[in-house]
């Protein structure tokens, strides 16, 4: 038990809670004010091995680059299905025009966009969901995750919280080719390695 030292002209906690209707004396300010100094106080006496970091190197990845199609006998929503980056779990991926411009898009117009399907949320394949007044993909049958293919794939709802990986392409002259991916395919810790 702590014994508190009351003055003769001071009020005891008990009065200053009566007095002020049984509300917190601590005020927001000081609150704020306590809390972060022992925020940082916490953070610079437990920092972890900034000393001991050591250089890691960049590690330069080589996507294959793969003819997927040609821009002329691409139709306006009508996808066209391709394996990418390899033939392994999880690579089935689309090209599609759109009709409209999309966020990494290619062509004059460009609205030609390439997706893998695999769901982010649990890998379930999308193929077969596009939907052609949404611009979007799914929504996928396990948990009704749906993807705007004019914004990278973004998640428009469901239980996914990753857009869906965008493959990055390059025309020339006619032809489409895959080079790469922007996001990682699900169920994979290195896209080039199934």
């Amino acid at each position: 038990m702590t014994k508190t030292t009351v003055y003769k002209n001071e009020p005891s906690r008990k009065e200053l809670a009566k007095e002020v209707g049984h509300k917190c004396l601590v005020s927001r300010r000081n609150f704020l004010i306590g809390s972060g100094a022992t925020t940082a106080t916490i953070m610079v006496v437990l920092n972890p091995g900034t000393a001991d970091a050591k250089e890691v190197p960049a590690q330069v990845t080589t996507y294959p680059r793969k003819l997927i199609g040609h821009v002329s006998k691409l139709k306006q929503d009508e996808p066209l299905d391709f394996s990418y980056p390899d033939e392994g779990a999880h690579s089935d991926c689309m090209v599609v025009k759109l009709g409209v411009k999309a966020g990494g898009g290619l062509g004059k117009d460009q609205d030609i966009v390439a997706y893998n399907y695999a769901c982010t949320h649990q890998g379930n394949s999308l193929s077969g969901s596009y939907k052609a007044e949404t611009k979007s993909l799914g929504a996928c049958s396990l948990h009704l995750s749906t993807y705007d293919l004019t914004r990278h794939g973004i998640l428009i709802s469901g239980q996914a919280y990753q857009s869906l990986p965008q493959i990055l392409m390059e025309v020339e002259g006619d032809k489409i080719y895959a080079t790469g991916v922007f996001g990682l395919i699900f169920g994979r810790e290195n896209n080039l390695h199934s």
